[in-house]
């Protein structure tokens, strides 16, 4: 019935694209109607995945599950008339939804009406379709868009959302269009479809050209739509710009926005959004042109983004860094998509650990596959690393570094000397984060932001995320007279960014060390983290060394925000229970209500928490008497109740040019309320030191049992495994080789 498509006969991505004249406004305007020229479907999945698919749905398992679901969801949804409704809302109000559920169910209907040949689903999707062909040119820019900004969408506040539209109904149209007349096809394109793409592309050249999640999904939107309609001008605007200079485009933000290691620029949480895209037009293009090699580009770039967001994660849970929804993980729809094809290309069996974990089979060729193999058993454990995730299109932009042991528990250190991830980045560079027994237990706010929430600013980011959410007193790391990183300046942040220093892991030390000295001017951050463990007793702690030095003398305030009951302290707390004043006037410091304070002797400075999972925590830090201690909470000046009530100490010095913090968090103990008992309540920590001996650091906690657990590590930025390292401690000599040992020392 249809012909072979003319996009097959293109010439590799390999042996490069040839450049032709941009597309103008006539080309994507009422065109003849071209997809008798294309096979259907064509997109994610093809006909030989139907095929498989049918027979599938017959045999019991867990394709057959799914399908059986989804064929109940969607026959329930048929029973209601069709809904397209007259934009008005922004997200989560009804019509937004209701467009959001329009697109998911054409999607779903579009593949059961593959599978089974039953008419009524491809009819649902054509009535759907006509009534946005018969809607969508009528439409103005929409009533919610935001004031002044370049990225209006039509049926949605903004045309990201538009994109997300088109990538699903594209999809939904390729699958159901051998069932249409050449009538209802022609009004369907013309109605609605190439106006779709008209306006994600010619009519919005800034956002369709620009190197980010919103310009991934139009140019996913758009050459996909391209595939289908048999426009192959398109998919070359979508992989290279609109005038297909390379400057923009598909192919230049996998070059662009990915590390070579796979790390997102924007962080996890917007990794992961961008997936969905840079995966479906991925597999699109692979089932259309396999002579691009597009799973090849790159050195395998968007399987390496697959697996890294994986890797970004902690009990199932995405690190929440940058603008960030902390109940985010890796369930989530993008990367059920990203693990289902990266399972079907690659075969590896440790993707089916995580399919099994998402518990979600897709209608889909690769999702067959995956089913297929969870049924045999044949998934393996993931394997989750320590590593130093390079950020920086060529990796020479810092890094986010995950430092992670299997010791008494699952346990994950977070450390983030990286780039400032653009429009949604914040300031915090070298901040940490912790995480033990399932629970972040040193935490960072994410974002300040109820998603789809419409008495929430429409769902939109709340004014608190600038005021807040992205201040450095937010973060964990230093804060130079309470001014913010960049003093705030986006611009500035994007140009500049910390330097990796090292980065280490075996089996008893996990460590790595970063520096800026832009954040500022005139000073210098530099810090090292370590997580360690003595295999003896199943004792862990994470080490933390912040050196600050400046030109002039300043304030330094060092926060630690932690999730949990505040405990005891071994100093005594000034409290403020009659009345409570906000810590300061400006860059975060507005919205904490100062709720305690102390100014600890000279020596060992401990404050403990208890967690929600029932272990207890230990901040110990070595002190000189003139640091004072600042217990806050959030929520000052917040008359919305935007914000969170989360706690945190500050260690503030100062007057002071120089200054190094030094501290431990150590796990400990167990409280279980329902049984009845407490554990270890109390640390275990009696002594710490800190000593430099040429390029050694020498950390030594001591223990209340008699013993010291030494940490030695040499410094320097170059250190091979070849390097041996002498030095005295308590009157015996100590020696090792390359980077790092925890020594165990009976007193």
């Amino acid at each position: 019935m249809f012909g072979t498509p003319a996009l097959k006969s293109r010439k590799s991505l390999a042996a490069g694209i040839t450049l032709a004249a941009g597309l103008s406004t006539a080309l994507l305007a009422l065109n003849p109607l071209a997809a008798f020229a294309a096979d259907h479907p064509n997109l994610v999945i093809s006909a030989a995945d139907i095929d498989a698919m049918q027979g599938a749905v017959e045999q019991p398992g867990r394709f057959r599950n799914t399908f059986l679901s989804t064929q109940s969801a969607v026959d329930r949804a048929l029973e209601s008339p069709v809904a397209v409704p007259v934009p008005a809302d922004a997200g989560g109000g009804y019509t937004h939804e209701q467009h959001k559920k329009n697109y998911q169910l054409m999607y779903n209907a579009g593949v059961l009406y593959q599978i089974t040949q039953e008419a009524k689903y491809a009819e649902r999707v054509r009535d759907m379709l006509l009534a946005y062909a018969d809607m969508y040119p009528t439409l103005p820019l929409h009533p919610k868009r935001r004031p002044g900004a370049d990225n209006p969408g039509k049926l949605f506040w903004q045309s990201l959302n538009e994109a997300v539209w088109l990538v699903y109904t594209i999809q939904a149209y390729d699958l159901i269009r051998p069932s249409l007349s050449r009538e209802e096809a022609n009004k369907i394109e013309q109605g609605a479809l190439r106006p779709v793409v008209k306006f994600l592309s010619v009519d919005s050249p800034k956002t369709f050209n620009k190197v980010h999640n919103h310009g991934t999904w139009l140019t996913a939107g758009v050459g996909m739509a391209g595939y289908v309609l048999d426009e192959p001008e398109w998919v070359e605007q979508a992989l290279l710009d609109l005038d297909k200079s390379g400057k923009g485009g598909f192919l230049r933000q996998l070059s662009t926005l990915f590390s070579p290691d796979g790390y997102y620029n924007e962080g996890p949480y917007y990794q992961r959004y961008a997936l969905m895209p840079f995966v479906t037009f991925a597999k699109a293009i692979e089932n259309n042109e396999p002579e691009r090699g597009i799973f090849e580009y790159r050195d395998g770039i968007v399987m390496k983004a697959i697996d890294t967001t994986i890797q970004l994660s902690y009990n199932n849970l995405f690190f929440p860094i940058n603008d960030a929804i902390k109940s985010k993980g890796i369930d989530t729809s993008e990367l059920v998509l990203g693990v289902t094809i990266a399972y079907g290309e690659s075969g590896d069996p440790q993707f089916l650990d995580i399919a099994a974990r998402q518990d979600q089979i897709l209608l889909t060729g690769d999702g067959l596959k995956v089913a297929e193999a969870l049924d045999a058993g044949q998934q393996q454990p993931y394997e989750f690393k320590s590593f130093a995730f390079r950020d920086g299109k060529d990796g020479d932009e810092g890094a986010l570094v995950v430092l992670r042991q299997q010791v008494n528990g699952d346990q994950a250190l977070v450390f983030k000397p990286a780039a400032q991830g653009m429009g949604h980045g914040h300031f915090d560079k070298l901040s940490w984060q912790f995480y033990d027994h399932g629970a972040e237990i040193v935490t960072d706010y994410g974002a300040a932001r109820f998603l789809n929430v419409e008495a929430k600013n429409g769902g939109r980011y709340l004014k608190e995320n600038e005021t807040w959410a992205k201040q450095t007193v937010a973060h964990n790391t230093v804060v130079v007279d309470e001014t913010s990183h960049f003093d705030n300046n986006l611009k500035v942040a994007n140009q500049n960014h910390p330097e990796l220093l090292f980065f280490h892991a075996d089996d008893q030390v996990k460590i790595s060390a970063a520096a800026i000295d832009s954040a500022y001017p005139g000073v210098t951050l530099k810090r090292t983290l370590a997580l360690v463990n003595n295999p003896d007793n199943g004792s862990t702690f994470a080490i933390d060394v912040f050196d600050v030095e400046s030109r002039k003398k300043h304030q330094l305030d060092l926060p630690v925000h932690y999730n949990g009951q505040l405990v005891d302290t071994n100093f005594k707390l000034q409290g403020f229970t009659d009345s409570l004043r906000a810590l300061g006037k400006d860059n975060g410091y507005q919205h904490l209500w100062l709720k305690a304070n102390a100014k600890p002797a000279n020596g060992l400075a401990q404050v403990t928490w208890l967690n929600d999972n029932g272990r207890f925590y230990t901040q110990s830090s070595l002190v000189d008497g003139n640091t004072e201690l600042l217990f806050t909470e959030l929520g000052a000046n917040d008359p919305n109740f935007n914000l969170r009530a989360e706690k945190s100490f500050i260690a503030r010095r100062d007057n002071t040019d120089k200054h190094t913090f030094i501290s431990i968090l150590e796990p400990h103990g167990e409280y279980n309320p329902s049984k009845e008992f407490t554990l270890k309540a109390e640390s275990q920590v009696s002594a710490l030191s800190h000593q430099r001996t040429g390029d050694l650091e020498l950390i030594a906690i001591g223990g209340k049992n008699g013993t010291t657990q030494l940490l030695a590590y040499n410094r320097n930025n170059d250190v091979d495994d070849s390097v041996e390292n002498r030095f005295e401690f308590g009157g015996s000599e100590y020696y090792f080789n390359g980077r790092a040992k925890l020594f165990q020392i009976k007193n």
